[in-house]
């Protein structure tokens, strides 16, 4: 299939992307950076600059890769976190690539004709009350340092699921792993980078419509829907 990746260099997209071509599809990815396109494009997929501000630009690009698949995989965060500081500092420029960002990158895909759109968001962010946490259960929008990023992810969800597209939100726990902030788990619910992949190349093919958390099985998030309808392992790795 063809599928259009948004933030194809990022922490899961270089994971992901050898799974995709593994799975024989035909994959255009988006960066922001001239070079790390030519790199994308050295790896197999076919790399493009574009900025998900530019909707004009944005608009042409996805269109122009016709994909049947589009995935959601934008962050603005840093690579390396030196304090809780600089973490902070990124939460409004995430948040926005989560509600402008988002926005744009669903007409895109709607101008494409795509039929199904995946996006990631976040396992970590529900109100307190009985655990495990299945999907149906409230976000905390209102409380704590982290609440401008929980809102954005709330308003993004809501953007995807009610785009009349095949709508599948992954909701992930706390990356570790290459590419991550820590090698090892160290903040509930933990999950690792290629689980996460593996995920999100399930979600091209399976799932109904609708949320998935996707984490370890640590007692705080359910995810016997992820593995019922997505066959999702939190146990795969990809091949050192």
């Amino acid at each position: 299939m063809r599928i259009f990746l948004a933030g194809a260099s990022g922490a899961i997209g270089r994971r992901l992307t050898p799974l995709l071509l593994a799975a024989r599809h035909e994959v255009t990815g988006s960066t922001r950076n001239a070079e790390t396109a030519r790199q994308l494009s050295a790896a197999g997929i076919h790399g493009i600059v574009v900025d998900v501000f530019d909707a004009a630009a944005l608009r042409d690009a996805v269109v122009s890769a016709r994909p049947e698949i589009v995935i959601h995989q934008l962050t603005d965060l840093p690579r390396v976190v030196e304090d809780e500081t600089q973490l902070a500092a990124s939460y409004p420029r995430n948040a926005r690539i989560r509600t402008e960002g988002t926005l744009n990158l669903i007409a895109a895909a709607q101008a494409a004709s795509a039929r199904r759109f995946i996006v990631q968001s976040v396992a970590f962010a529900y109100a307190p009350g009985a655990e495990p946490h299945s999907e149906t259960d409230p976000l905390n929008v209102s409380e704590g340092a982290r609440a401008v990023t929980v809102r954005a992810a709330a308003d993004m969800e809501g953007q995807v699921l009610s785009s009349g597209m095949e709508a599948i939100v992954l909701r992930y726990g706390f990356f570790y792993g290459p590419g991550t902030w820590h090698a090892d788990p160290i903040r509930k619910p933990p999950l690792h980078i290629d689980a996460a992949a593996q995920a999100t190349l399930l979600a091209v093919t399976r799932g109904r419509p609708g949320i998935y958390n996707i984490a370890e099985e640590d007692g705080m998030v359910s995810i016997a829907k992820a593995r019922g309808e997505l066959g999702f392992d939190p146990a795969f790795r990809l091949p050192v």
